[in-house]
């Protein structure tokens, strides 16, 4: 008698302990040698309160610029009124230590580095740096990690939808418990089109996507020889060592004319649907079982004429550059559109009946205030932090 096909209501929670162990900071130490290089520096509740304050104050990395006459004030930590009550003060003297961690490591690793937290890595704010994640200073890194909320959720979501699991204490873990720690790796090129990510159900993989929704001819040409190394890789690495039976991980197979192939392991995600299935459904996968006889896992590549070739509607992240609201909205439905719609009308053409012509003074004076909410007295871009979560 066939089995019932699974639902996506049958799909298990994860422990916590499970979130715990695809953490970085508790798989790095075991498969250090498969990755490329990079520092681990945990992180203290200083830095940890300033990642999660509203609004982005970056550290001086010239802490002593000198007054210049021509400078118009960009160097000087007063404003041109004279005012000194909002007087610039560098917020790393709360996290001294961890700042100098970074910015040792930053010249470690060559002088460009990729960041992350345990799970995350903050790709939804790369546009803040020019559609880049490569950071060539301590600033950068905390500008990014500040306006992502995939760091966000990392901080402030790490334990959603997972199981209350008792440890053999009798204890459950609590968001106190996680130690958090930013991971500085060196940074590389990357060709995104030899990225794949494999899923693995009770110590076996089941499938294998592409992770660059586009289409490679030379993948296809290459598919075999791609699921070799893969599987190889898991086998000699992984299949046994990893402290979970179900878990996905990343792999990064460079290959070119002149070097041969070898396979980085990149991360490895929780077996949980906050983790991008690509071109599988999580629906999909929970309905494959890899203990029948003849098993064999499925690879799955973009092809010429599949839709997601052809998805120039939007970029990647891009609901995380648009208000909450308006994000809401649109996921809600055509009536919510709707409704958001006319709620918007209604604010527009209440701007547009007020006297605005007839500004004061200390309009003028507010107006200038609310300049001074986008920059900091030391010159740097203030910006509020996304308010959008998406799965990792």
């Amino acid at each position: 008698m066939a089995s019932t096909k699974k639902t996506i209501n049958d799909f298990p929670k994860p422990s916590r302990q499970h979130i715990i162990n695809c953490g970085y900071p508790a798989w790095y130490p075991q498969y250090r040698k498969l990755i490329g290089r990079a520092r681990l520096i945990p992180l203290t509740p200083g830095f940890l309160d300033y990642l999660r304050e509203d609004g982005i104050v970056l550290p001086d990395e010239n802490p002593n610029p000198g007054n210049r006459d021509d400078d118009s004030g960009v160097f000087s930590n007063a404003t041109d009124d004279g005012d000194d009550d909002d007087e610039y003060e560098d917020p790393s003297y709360r996290f001294s230590d961890v700042h100098e961690a970074v910015r040792a490591a930053i010249t470690e690793l060559g002088g460009g580095v990729y960041p992350k937290l345990n799970w995350s890595a903050p790709k939804d704010a790369s546009f803040i740096l020019g559609n880049t994640l490569r950071c060539s200073c301590a600033s950068d890194v905390y500008l990014l990690l500040k306006s992502s909320s995939f760091v966000t959720h990392d901080l402030e979501h790490a334990f959603d939808d997972t199981l209350d699991t008792p440890d053999e204490k009798g204890e459950v873990l609590q968001p106190a418990d996680i130690e958090y720690s930013l991971v500085l790796r060196k940074w590389v090129e990357v060709i995104p089109s030899v990225e794949f990510r494999c899923f693995v159900k009770d110590r076996k993989i089941v499938c294998i996507t592409q992770r660059d929704m586009n289409y490679y001819p030379f993948l296809t040409e290459g598919k075999d020889e791609f699921m070799a190394l893969i599987r190889e890789f898991f086998e000699r690495h992984l299949k046994t060592t990893f402290a979970d039976p179900n878990f996905a991980f990343d792999v990064y197979i460079p290959k070119t004319l002149v070097t041969d192939a070898r396979v980085w392991l990149v991360d490895i995600n929780p077996y949980a649907m906050r983790t991008d299935p690509l071109t599988f459904s999580w629906t999909e996968i929970l309905n494959m079982d890899p203990n029948i006889e003849g098993f064999r896992p499925e690879f799955r590549l973009i092809g010429r004429d599949d839709p997601e070739n052809y998805n120039f509607g939007s970029s990647q992240y891009s609901a995380h550059k648009l208000p909450k609201d308006v994000v809401d909205a649109g996921a809600a439905g055509p009536q919510s559109i709707a409704e958001f719609s006319s709620r918007w009308r209604e604010i527009v053409e209440g701007l547009e009946d007020a006297d605005l012509d007839d500004s004061s003074e200390e309009d003028e004076d507010s107006e200038r205030d609310d300049g001074k909410d986008l920059v900091d007295t030391a010159g740097k871009v203030k910006v509020e932090k996304p308010t959008v979560d998406e799965e990792k």
